[in-house]
């Protein structure tokens, strides 16, 4: 920051639970995921901002996340990052260009790259997922306040990322004392890796599925509930929790003893203090933390998959004096007319389908584009009010009209509790 500003207030998206903030690269505008899991900002999705000019360039290779080999990569140094105040003139920074990997249409809004480290380590971050505003203090500049609901807690630092000890229960064991990765960049709420010895198994109430992509491929494992996860006083009863395979994870699963990671959909329910430079976190409740942890009731994950042209009403029915001259009586007839507008708007297609699930069970496909829900045009809301209709409540009657291939078709079906 400029030496006379102690702070920098910050307003971000905040989309399938990832805050999404802007930074201007080398003077072109992108969007990135705040992402406490990354080192060095990694970009991607470059494909409609070919503007962007980056320096030194030289090619590496990344490994990360999923069942694939590492990946082909550019590294480039002397890049200007800037973030309203926030400046760094010679920032390094990783390019991806492998098309498969872009967060985009799952996000429903436009995402270029994540960052991490390289912009938490200089300042105190001070997150309100309820505002969607992040103040960045300056080091030394942040006053800890007497707080009598806020509880604070030592972070360990290792390779650059947050870890935070904390204790769960699984299938009415005892408590079990396990380390996580303080992961903003990830959507879920409780990763755990399988450890027989420490305890740490996979709940007889499971269903597999596809929990995501990584760096280098898809990620796929188990999905289930703990009984209970605590940091500290705060406890959160059946929370959500993902069994990544072991070959999706053989990258990081040993690495600092972690024993996996907590993610958004658990920080959400707090307003957080992140401060590397003093090695803690301070967490607060806030009005997120009651909200029931609700898996995906109609088996649908829907991504936005281009544009598709859409035929409107413009006007009431209007009436249009016509005289018709060739009649002695001089009739004057009213035409009754309708005017139609044709807009693009955004294309939302079923990307996953859960196998038997109810969406599954009543004949949708991967591939189906999305009309209408209950009545409602999809063309009229965002994607995540799209995913809202879609697992409102147990027991909701859902009925979608689709696009598949040309032909429109109806569907029904109910909305169920999984697990």
């Amino acid at each position: 920051m400029a030496d006379n500003q102690k702070k920098e207030v910050i307003k971000f998206k905040l989309a399938n639970n990832l805050m999404v903030i802007p930074i201007e690269v080398n003077g072109v505008e992108l969007s990135f995921i705040l992402d406490t899991g990354v080192n060095k900002p990694i970009l991607f999705n470059l494909f409609d901002s070919d503007t962007l000019q980056v320096k030194q360039v030289e090619e590496i290779y990344l490994k990360g996340l999923g069942e694939g080999e590492a990946i082909k990569a550019y590294r480039s140094k002397g890049n200007k990052f800037r973030m309203d105040g926030i400046y760094n003139p010679n920032q390094e920074l990783y390019i991806v260009l492998d098309k498969e990997i872009n967060f985009s249409p799952k996000l429903g809004i436009p995402v270029h790259g994540i960052i991490g480290y390289d912009l938490i380590k200089d300042f105190v971050l001070d997150i309100n997922y309820v505002s969607k505003k992040i103040k960045f203090y300056r080091k030394g500049e942040y006053e800890y306040k007497e707080c009598k609901k806020c509880e604070e807690f030592d972070l360990e630092l290792f390779r650059n990322k947050p870890y935070l000890k904390s204790k769960v229960t699984i299938e009415n064991s005892e408590e079990i004392d396990v380390k996580l990765l303080i992961d903003t960049g990830s959507s879920d709420a409780l990763w755990l890796f399988k450890d027989e010895e420490k305890g740490i198994k996979i709940p007889t109430r499971k269903f597999e599925d596809f929990l995501g992509r990584g760096l280098s491929g898809s990620i796929f494992g188990e999905r289930s509930r703990v009984d209970n996860f605590r940091v500290g006083s705060f406890g959160l009863k059946d929370a959500k929790v993902s069994f990544p395979d072991s070959l999706s994870i053989q990258f990081v699963r040993n690495m600092n003893n972690r024993n996996g990671s907590v993610g958004a959909e658990i920080l959400k329910r707090f307003h957080m203090v992140l401060d590397y430079s003093s090695n803690k976190v301070t967490l607060r409740k806030n009005s997120n933390f009651k909200d029931p942890f609700k898996y995906n009731m109609s088996g649908i994950e829907v991504q936005h998959n281009g544009i598709r042209l859409v035929r409107e009403l413009a006007s009431n029915i209007n009436g249009v004096v016509a005289r018709n001259e060739s009649d002695a009586t001089g009739t004057v007839k009213v035409v009754l007319t309708e005017q139609f507008k044709f807009s693009l708007h955004p294309s939302f297609e079923i990307a996953e389908l859960r196998e038997n699930s109810p969406a599954a069970l009543a004949g949708l496909k991967i591939g189906d584009v999305l009309l209408s829900i209950n009545g409602k045009q999809t063309h009229r809301y965002s994607l995540q009010e799209v995913n809202e209709l879609l697992n409102e409540r147990v027991g909701k009657k859902i009925r979608l009209t689709i696009d598949r291939k040309g032909v429109e078709l109806r569907f029904f079906f109910e909305l169920k509790r999984v697990l």
